[in-house]
C-alpha cells in the first residue's frame, strides 16, 4: 500500500489539503468521471454529507468504498 499523498481541493471556494492513498485517488477520479463532476464537485457534495463527526479524508475513503459495494 502506498503512502497518502496530500493533494489540493476547493470545496466551496475554500482550499484545504486532503491525504489519501494513490488507489483511493484513482478511484475517486473514477467515480467523479462516471457522476460527469470534477473532484472539487465530488469533494463537496461529500463534505456536506459528513458532518461533523469524520475528517474528509476518511468520508472519501468511506464513500469509495460504499460507491464498490454498490451503495452508491
Amino acid at each position: 500500500m502506498s503512502r497518502p499523498a496530500k493533494r489540493s481541493l476547493t470545496i466551496r471556494g475554500h482550499r484545504t489539503s486532503v491525504s489519501l492513498e494513490d488507489p483511493f485517488w484513482e478511484a475517486f477520479r473514477v467515480i467523479a468521471a462516471e457522476r460527469g463532476q470534477g473532484l472539487n464537485e465530488l469533494a463537496t457534495e461529500i463534505d456536506a454529507a459528513r458532518g461533523t463527526s469524520s475528517g474528509l479524508a476518511s468520508a472519501i475513503r468511506v464513500f469509495i468504498l460504499e460507491h464498490y459495494r454498490g451503495g452508491d
